[in-house]
């Protein structure tokens, strides 16, 4: 039931496009746009432009087939294709899911531009496979770092509201951390997102720490 709300939600979002063609990645749009690729028995890209407001529900994906745009959709995107369907979705900190679901249930994530960040990431990962894990967990160490702190802050706070400290008590954190490494600890937790949102990784909990 939920699942098919959803399909009809993003039914509605779905406009047909203009086939205008497919602009080549430039390098000074590295900071806000997203370019994937998929081959079927056609070509396909999908071209978000993530420079917009995320929060105001206005970033747009759009689909081209064989270089001309053929739909657009606001995000949360699902575009059926022939075999399948191509889902779009993003979060605070950038991409989090851009994968093509066949008709068999099975799913592949697109391929970005090489030109892209998402791209530069991909390449990272498959000449230095070393040093892109050392990054990886070094960006979930700060979000669950970040996650930790989170936890201990709101549960602090709570615990200060009279009605609930009249029945369990105050906490005090045990970890108190001056102003400047609270906020070094958010930024090192935003720049942990944003790095596994390069590579389409994305955890409720965790990488809502760093939006």
């Amino acid at each position: 039931m939920l699942e098919q709300l959803r399909q009809h939600r993003a039914a509605r979002r779905l406009r047909a496009g203009d086939g205008r063609p497919l602009q080549r990645f430039r390098w000074w749009q590295l900071p806000g746009r997203a370019l994937f690729y998929l081959r079927l028995d056609d070509a396909y890209a999908v071209d978000v432009r993530h420079w917009q407001n995320q929060s105001s529900g206005n970033v747009t994906a759009n689909l081209y087939r064989n270089g001309r745009q053929v739909a657009a959709s606001k995000l949360p995107a699902a575009f059926p294709v022939r075999g399948g369907t191509i889902h779009v979705a993003m979060s605070g900190s950038g991409m989090k899911r851009c994968h093509f679901v066949a008709d068999d249930g099975s799913e592949r994530q697109l391929s970005p531009d090489l030109a892209s960040a998402e791209g530069r990431r991909a390449r990272l990962a498959q000449n230095h496979p070393m040093t892109s894990r050392m990054i990886g967990v070094v960006s979930v160490a700060m979000l669950v770092v970040g996650v930790a702190l989170l936890v201990l802050q709101v549960a602090e706070a709570i615990s200060q509201i009279p009605p609930v400290a009249d029945s369990v008590g105050t906490f005090t954190s045990p970890i108190g951390l001056p102003i400047w490494l609270n906020i070094a600890l958010g930024l090192g937790a935003a720049v942990g997102s944003i790095e596994r949102s390069l590579r389409l990784r994305y955890h409720w909990l965790l990488d809502a720490v760093g939006t």
